[in-house]
């Protein structure tokens, strides 16, 4: 047998590290070449970054064009069943070209997952985020601020987007403040819900009681408003019937307590402080009473191909399976509405979030209600039994930049109610509406 030299050998060895590091190491993709390859980019970060916040001041915005999220800080809510259904969803096959681009750690532990479950052409995106021109962003991604970013505001810190004037953080919940007494945001007030809401049909209260509301809060139309819950669609129920008053900046916390709670961020216990009240609010409520449909200006939206009224009810509730509440006895729906989506039932709403409960990505809602002729350009109205999920669905298209949206109040309770108002029950598609 033939002897080798060291140095030989320590090439052979140093050829053979190599081989295997290049064969761990995912190859790389700009995203010109990946478009020739009728490729999927895929963005790892959160979807704060991905809708267009910069990761720092003065950063680029946005996500590559066409880009998915699949943020790595979701993987750990999503099991097998999951992904695969995230997965076909978005149409993707297990031989696609797929970029990744993110932080380098996160990009790994999405590839991670990805070639566990089947998928070989993995790499990452060369040039990604590197030319602003092209990258696309909510419209509005401000209307849905993330934990940091409160944060660093709070603290006094350069933010992007920073309000103008005075700053109220406010959590909203149905009922006495239990779960705000034990943890909140610090500074945070408290609104109840049934502080904007009255019996019988849980409408908004009359715009005398909701100026004496605002007054208490100590908030005028100039006030930056950024509103939170333990359930989203309770902070947006109140942030849509501020706009309604005329409050111009109100902001959600997008995924709501839970994400402040998971990245760790200050909290504090106990009553909230003692609020100046507002001597007036500055302009006539409503300052935006198109916000807000009554019945019969609902009922003027139903078989128009320039409007929808949209139920955002689960789909049982909107074949009339169930009414969906224990109040509310009469189940069907209501004649030419088109289907909106929302959840399992009607305390749910995971057909807009994200695993991690944020706003589900803007290309994908637009894409479910286009399959119900649900459009940008039309007059939109959304609706469910009295609000609560409407709310959410209409913070999210202001936030997309749809410019003609409402919430038709009643809902389905209001509608219901009265027999001379005509109603569906059963399987129906799309056309049904036209």
């Amino acid at each position: 047998m033939k002897r080798v030299s060291q140095l030989t050998a320590l090439a052979l060895a140093l050829g053979l590290a190599s081989s295997a590091f290049a064969a761990q190491t995912p190859k790389t993709l700009t995203f010109t070449h990946l478009l020739e390859q009728k490729g999927t980019a895929i963005d790892t970060r959160v979807s704060a970054f991905y809708n267009g916040w910069p990761q720092q001041v003065n950063g680029t915005q946005g996500h590559e064009p066409g880009a998915l999220n699949l943020s790595a800080s979701w993987l750990s809510a999503m099991n097998n069943e999951q992904l695969a259904a995230w997965a076909q969803q978005h149409q993707l096959q297990k031989n696609t070209d797929i970029a990744l681009y993110g932080d380098s750690k996160d990009n790994d532990a999405v590839a991670s997952r990805l070639k566990a479950a089947g998928y070989t052409n993995l790499s990452t995106l060369s040039d990604a985020l590197q030319q602003p021109e092209r990258l696309q962003k909510l419209p509005h991604f401000e209307q849905l601020v993330y934990p940091q970013w409160l944060h660093d505001l709070q603290q006094g810190k350069d933010v992007v987007a920073k309000p103008a004037g005075d700053v109220k953080v406010i959590e909203a919940a149905w009922g006495a403040p239990k779960l705000y007494l034990v943890s909140h945001i610090p500074g945070a007030g408290y609104i109840d819900t049934n502080e904007v809401e009255s019996e019988p049909l849980w409408n908004k209260v009359s715009d005398a009681k909701l100026k004496e509301l605002l007054a208490k809060h100590g908030i005028r139309h100039d006030t930056t408003v950024v509103l939170y819950g333990r359930d989203v669609y309770a902070a947006a129920r109140v942030a849509q019937i501020m706009l309604y008053a005329g409050v111009k900046d109100v902001r959600l916390l997008d995924g709501g307590w839970k994400t402040w709670s998971d990245a760790g961020l200050p909290v504090e216990r106990g009553l909230p402080e003692k609020v100046a009240p507002a001597p007036d609010f500055g302009v006539t409520i409503p300052a935006q009473p198109q916000l807000m449909l009554n019945m019969e200006q609902a009922r003027a939206l139903l078989h128009r191909q320039d409007a929808s009224l949209v139920s955002i009810r689960s789909w049982p509730e909107f074949i009339g399976t169930t009414s969906g509440y224990s109040y509310i006895k009469p189940k069907g729906e209501i004649a030419g509405a088109r289907w909106g989506h929302a959840g399992s039932d009607s305390t749910h709403m995971e057909d807009f979030h994200n695993p991690d409960g944020t706003m589900r990505s803007a290309d994908d809602i637009a894409a479910m209600w286009k399959s119900w002729n649900i459009l940008p350009t039309q007059q939109v109205s959304f609706y469910c039994g009295t609000g609560w999920r409407a709310s959410e669905t209409f913070m999210y298209a202001r936030a997309m930049g749809w410019p003609n949206v409402s919430v038709y109040d009643g809902g389905w309770y209001e509608w219901s109610a009265d027999p001379k108002n005509p109603v569906v029950t059963g399987e129906r598609k799309p056309d049904s509406t036209l």
